[in-house]
């Protein structure tokens, strides 16, 4: 059976299109989440793109057939940046330029008014780059996400893959070859297209909503001003690392920071001032401290940290790189950075971390009389 290929892009356009509504007011609207929207996005490139090919074989294919091909690859760039989105991590600027670029660039020479394939391996390898970054990032995707990332990555891998091989028979046999007509035409590109875009589309909606249930997660653990973690949800994480020995090694290190003299800062310079230091603060802590350390803002001008597997010793040397960094962050209005008053307190495994937080707040208090700007020990031993 002969595939009708204008047919099948009528189809696709059709299924696109429902898509990009239902997307839109089912899930974007609802959930604002950036997955749903570059997924939205993605759709309106795919659709208005084989929307172009409908006029091949017209005078308009000289300008048609090179613009559809530049507007799917934009649309596998979308793609690739929803799935960034998963991870927190901005699109990149270049691809949405540089990739439909080249496309458009290797197609203009090749004779589009007569060549319907102008540009055809590029267009087909530049998909299968973008599509397959996209699976890359799914896969990158941390195990508490739903299984929905697997089902996702699987299928972006498997377009990936499926282009990357349309681009090796195009290649070898040439666009009137008989593999790369009966396996990797373009009837059956779309219509593979088609079924999985229906297969992953309820995929599509669950990873979205997830999206939103992080990022709301998220925003209520987080400090507005810092970004740190908030005083409950540093507590609730110190708790559960204490209490379980699996996860942290059996000693460690609690410091409780306090910035001196703030309410100095906040009366002769204001709480613009004041907001600017406690922010370069937790910058100075987040560039210091390693990935497996917890660090919040305890409310105020006060900041607690905990260190698993730091010694006294380390934890000294660590409040002193913080304090450096401080004072080498830039000013505003003519104002210096605070110095800063540290407690540190040791601990084992199964402390409770209020009393930790509460022996780190009495050396942090010894260092105010001893003078501020300096670290003490609490007599604790762990």
């Amino acid at each position: 059976m002969v595939l009708n290929t204008t047919t099948l892009r009528v189809a696709f356009g059709l299924m696109a299109l429902v898509l990009v509504v239902l997307f839109y007011f089912s899930s974007y609207r609802v959930t604002r989440s950036p997955y749903s929207g570059w997924w939205c996005i993605g759709l309106l490139f795919f659709l208005t793109g084989s929307a172009c090919f409908l006029l091949n074989g017209t005078g308009h294919q000289v300008w048609a057939n090179p613009l559809g091909n530049v507007l799917l690859v934009r649309g596998a760039v979308a793609v690739w940046a929803g799935a960034r989105s998963l991870r927190a991590r901005p699109p990149l600027k270049w691809p949405s330029v540089g990739f439909p670029a080249v496309t458009l660039i290797a197609a203009v020479p090749d004779n589009p008014a007569t060549n319907t394939w102008a540009g055809g391996p590029v267009f087909l390898a530049t998909m299968s780059i973008c599509i397959g970054l996209a699976s890359l990032e799914l896969w990158r995707l941390e195990p508490g996400y739903s299984c929905m990332r697997i089902q996702m990555a699987t299928a972006a891998g498997g377009v990936a893959v499926f282009y990357f091989f349309r681009f090796l028979a195009f290649i070898i046999e040439g666009r009137d070859g008989p593999i790369f007509v009966a396996v990797f035409g373009s009837a059956v590109t779309t219509l593979v297209t088609m079924v999985l875009l229906v297969v992953v589309s309820f995929s599509m909606a669950a990873l979205s909503s997830e999206q939103q249930t992080r990022t709301l997660r998220v925003a209520a653990s987080r400090d507005d001003l810092t970004g740190l973690f908030n005083r409950k949800a540093f507590m609730d994480l110190a708790a559960e690392r204490l209490a379980d020995h699996s996860i942290t090694p059996d000693t460690g290190v609690v410091i409780l920071a306090d910035l001196d003299h703030f309410k100095a800062v906040n009366d002769t310079y204001g709480h613009a001032a004041g907001d600017h230091a406690l922010r370069r603060f937790a910058e100075a802590c987040t560039a210091t401290v390693r990935p497996t350390d917890l660090v919040g803002r305890y409310g105020g001008e006060e900041f607690v940290l905990l260190l698993p597997g730091s010694s006294v010793e380390r934890a000294q040397r660590l409040v002193e790189e913080i304090s450096r960094r401080l004072a080498a962050s830039p000013v505003k209005g003519g104002m210096g950075m605070p110095t800063v008053s540290y407690g540190i307190t040791p601990y084992e495994n199964g402390t409770d971390v209020g009393g930790l937080v509460i022996a780190a707040d009495e050396a942090m208090y010894k260092a105010k009389a001893l003078g501020r700007n300096r670290a003490a020990h609490s007599d604790r031993t762990p």
